[in-house]
């Protein structure tokens, strides 16, 4: 005889109404997929009767409609956390029809519904109910089904023989839906603002931070860091950004100004670029400059109260010193139909690598339980994860068994304003408060980034990332006519080069080579090298403006040094920043193998073993790095 449990109408009810705790997923299922509906029902017709099904799904329908017509989603928030249970549910009904069938009684409706009704079902947490089989056989081969048998032999037997059965195929059916299935609103760019983050002192980029703020650092010969998020918010339809600046904003409110006026003062389909600088407001306490990224934030709450901005549901909160191409909307989309009130962009790392950022340990649903910023030691092999999770292969979640946290992030408006004026006033940092503390309380999700990624956060990431840009194929693609990379129009004219050896190098436009040996290196615009010049590994920024040939001449008479590299010189694993002036037989090779060291008054830095040439420096003629 089968044993097990069973939820009564009113329980079954409760579960299931659109008013409880714990949304359900079956009127979901009746509002969203029709097949998997009729599935549903027909399985409630044979469990509980036609009334039973029929006044569940009327009710749920009725309430799903009123709340899409009201454009609310709040019963909605958790549904798709608990698709999980309700197919489980399912599953149960699903167990003890094999079991029913096995034992020779197909449970009909008419005579069989009482006695059926008197049983239960026991839910449990993803595989579905467990039927209890005691001292029974199979009605067809014979095989014993109770306790002498283990749970896990039963099971398997009872469904071996089920194989021919017309249940199977809805078994298939119902484990197709075992991945959340609730489909949330389309993402809309118009209700999306990006606010970039630019203000850090760059401390860690320094000397090339020692005039410009971190977004504004050229990279790649003709682009600045900030036009990688910039370039990802355009081409993903998000045009109301905002740019966060404090430290040496000087040159990076230049560039904004230059590149991104969309439309030049005509309406950009109500779209803009607007720049946010730290300031101090009378009657604020302490009248205190940015003290992080998410106080930054705090400051300029206030903008999204205007009417201005009332249809602004999601806030994404953008780094402006990382190398990536993403479409944010797929994040934001990702964001909407989990129903999260945060999400986290997020990506797979090794061991060696993952001391360096914030990491997080998610549940099966990729719910963020745990976050932790820089972890070490113990505490880093704490957030040890099985990554095969987010759809990794074995092999790659053994490479990468941990989840850094990208610092790319979307809040609902109404959470992000909550959070940062009520929950936690003196939270000062995403990262390593805000984020963690969230987790606690709100549903803060996890979403896995599967395309490259790189943080310039080091002198050395920064070098590694732009001589990667010439690796075949390049991990990052500036080619990519679908999703450009833009920066500031300059119309400057093609390179000219006579007698040159270039081998695997990027050469910008506005340059002018002489009988030079270039070998994967990058040049920037406006770049002048004169003849026997050779650069190995080496990046250079350009020039921000051209000397006339008159000038260059002057100079070398008068024994100065022209912007650009002079005959002869050698130059090897260096980054030369805007206008250095680099003399002859110059030899620049670290060949001591200096890893760090100071020369200001010389003009360079050596930072990890690579030298960095200042901007505006001179290099005297033979000398020798």
């Amino acid at each position: 005889m089968v044993k097990s449990y069973h939820y009564s109408e009113s329980e079954w009810r409760e579960e299931c109404s659109p008013f409880s705790v714990n949304p359900c997923s079956i009127y979901v299922l009746k509002a969203e997929v029709s097949y998997s509906s009729s599935i549903m029902i027909f399985l409630l017709n044979k469990c509980y009767g036609v009334d039973s099904a029929s006044s569940v799904f009327v009710e749920s329908s009725k309430m799903f409609k009123s709340l899409r017509e009201e454009e609310s989603n709040k019963v909605l928030l958790r549904a798709r956390f608990y698709i999980n249970k309700t197919i489980a549910l399912v599953y149960g009904i699903l167990e003890m029809m094999m079991a029913s069938e096995l034992h020779g009684f197909p449970m009909l409706l008419g005579s069989k519904k009482q006695s059926f009704n008197t049983n239960t079902i026991l839910p449990s947490s993803f595989s579905g109910s467990r039927v209890n089989l005691v001292h029974s056989k199979n009605a067809v081969s014979g095989f014993p089904l109770g306790k002498i048998l283990s749970d896990n032999t039963r099971r398997n037997r009872a469904k071996r023989f089920l194989a021919t059965s017309t249940l199977a195929d809805v078994a298939n059916d119902f484990k197709a839906l075992q991945s959340p299935i609730l489909a949330g609103p389309k993402a809309d760019p118009k209700t999306v603002a990006s606010i970039i983050l630019g203000g850090g002192a760059g401390t860690r980029l320094f000397p090339l931070t020692q005039r410009r703020a971190k977004p504004a650092v050229p990279i790649g010969g003709c682009y600045r860091l900030v036009d990688i998020p910039m370039s990802n918010c355009i081409n993903s339809g998000i045009n109301k950004i905002f740019i966060l600046t404090q430290f040496n904003s000087q040159s990076l409110n230049r560039h904004i100004a230059q590149t991104y006026t969309l439309g030049n003062g005509i309406n950009f389909g109500g779209g803009f670029v607007e720049v946010l600088a730290a300031t101090q407001t009378p009657g604020e306490s302490g009248n205190e400059w940015f003290q992080g990224t998410a106080d930054a934030v705090r400051k300029f709450l206030w903008l999204f109260e205007d009417a201005e901005f009332k249809n602004i549901e999601n806030i994404l909160i953008l780094c402006g010193d990382q190398l990536y191409r993403m479409d944010y909307m797929e994040l934001v989309q990702k964001h909407i139909d989990s129903c999260a009130d945060i999400s986290v962009s997020c990506l797979p790392v090794n061991g060696s690598r993952a001391s360096d950022f914030g990491l997080v340990k998610v549940d099966e649903r990729g719910r963020i339980r745990q976050f932790l910023e820089k972890p070490n030691g113990e505490l880093l092999r704490s957030m040890h994860v099985d990554t095969s999770v987010f759809g990794l292969s074995v092999q790659e979640a053994r490479e990468f068994p941990y989840i850094a946290s990208m610092g790319i992030y979307v809040f609902k408006i109404d959470v992000l304003i909550k959070l940062l004026r009520g929950r936690y006033p003196n939270a000062n940092d995403f990262g390593s408060e805000v984020i963690p503390m969230a987790a606690k309380d709100f549903n803060v999700q996890a979403c896995l980034f599967g395309g490259y990624w790189e943080d310039i956060g080091t002198i050395k990431s920064f070098f590694d990332a732009n001589l990667a840009l010439m690796d075949q194929p390049p991990n990052f693609q500036l080619y990519d006519q679908s999703k450009p990379i833009f920066t500031c129009p300059r119309f400057l004219p093609p390179t000219k080069m006579e007698k040159c050896q270039v081998i695997n190098s990027l050469i910008s436009e506005g340059c002018f080579l002489r009988e030079c040996n270039i070998e994967h290196s990058i040049v920037g615009i406006r770049t002048r090298l004169d003849s026997g010049v050779q650069l190995k590994d080496t990046m250079m920024m350009g020039a921000d403006y051209y000397q006339t040939e008159a000038e260059i001449a002057a100079l070398l008479a008068a024994g100065n040094v022209p912007i650009g590299i002079g005959k002869d010189s050698k130059i090897v694993n260096c980054i030369i920043d805007k206008n250095a002036r680099i003399g002859k037989n110059v030899i620049i090779a670290n060949k001591e193998n200096v890893k760090e060291a100071d020369r200001p008054s010389e003009g360079f830095y050596i930072r990890s073993g690579i030298t960095v040439i200042l901007k505006d420096s001179v290099i005297k003629n033979g000398t020798i790095i």
